[in-house]
Formats: C-alpha cells, sequence, structure tokens
C-alpha cells in the first residue's frame, strides 16, 4: 500500500512482497544509521525481516519509490503482540517529522491491539507520545541503553 501527503511517500509492504532491491534499500539505512552513524556493530539481520507476518513501511520522496529516507518494522510476535523496531531516518531528513509518520503509520497497521518495543532510552518520551510506558528496567543492548516499553490493547 502506498499513501502519499506532501513531500513524502508512505509504502507498507509486507516481507513476502519486498522486491530484493526495497529489502537491500532498508536494510543500507538501518545499518548506515545503526551501525555506521551510532557505531554499534551488532547482528542487524536478525533473521525477522522476511517472517511471513512482517510487516515495512518506509518513506520516500514523491516519485523515488527507490530512496529510503527512514523505514520501521512492523513484526506479530507468537502471543498476538505486535513489535515496532528498527525505525531510522537519513540524517539528511531528521528534522521533517519522518519518525513520527512512521510510527503513527505503524500503530495504524496494530489497530487497537497490544504493542511493544525497545526504544533507545533517550527516545523514550518519543515514543511516550504514542501512548507507550516503559514496561521494565533500562538495560544495556550492544553498548546503548534501552528501555522496554507497551502500549497496552485499546
Amino acid at each position: 500500500m502506498i499513501s502519499e501527503s506532501g513531500e513524502f511517500t508512505l509504502h507498507r509492504v509486507w516481507a513476502t512482497d519486498l522486491t530484493p532491491e526495497q529489502l537491500y534499500r532498508l536494510l543500507r539505512l538501518r545499518t548506515d544509521v545503526f551501525v555506521v552513524e551510532q557505531q554499534c556493530a551488532y547482528p542487524e539481520l536478525d533473521g525477522r525481516d522476511l517472517e511471513r507476518t512482517a510487516r515495512h513501511l518506509w518513506v520516500a520522496p514523491p516519485g523515488d519509490p527507490g530512496s529510503v529516507l527512514g523505514c520501521l518494522r512492523l513484526l506479530a510476535e507468537p502471543d498476538g503482540v505486535h513489535r515496532l523496531g528498527r525505525l531510522c531516518t537519513a540524517a539528511s531528513v531528521r528534522a521533517a517529522g519522518l519518525g513520527r509518520r512512521l510510527v503513527a503509520a505503524g500503530l495504524d497497521e496494530v489497530g487497537a491491539g497490544t504493542c511493544v518495543l525497545d526504544a533507545q532510552e533517550h527516545l523514550a518520551p518519543f515514543y511516550g507520545g504514542f501512548g507507550f510506558e516503559p514496561s521494565g528496567p533500562v538495560y544495556d543492548w550492544d553498548g546503548v541503553p534501552h528501555v522496554p516499553m507497551i502500549r497496552a490493547a485499546r
């Protein structure tokens, strides 16, 4: 599914419908941000990107669907809870509100269900604006403080 509003186009694709090029561009942005920019060597390829129930959302400039300026992965856990993760935006568009747009779109997909995530600690207030609350203590994930968060079913 594709929706346009103003300067950017939002793409929503089930993992099974991703093209190799789309998957590559998503993984490239995530690696550029998490591994290179944040200098965090961790196993970005965790085996979940191609799960049958995984959805990938990304933002591109209108008319350029090959560009990925920001992305988010939405997973369905075995217990029925949804998990947001791998949210990132390119440094060149960080002030454009794309992260907020991606989280809102991901939560639209979740609907009234329960949703969890593991936030970098400094981003907990950002996710709090979407109704997420801490659900456990801060922990270290490859040198970056994270906090588990939940948005209860509505």
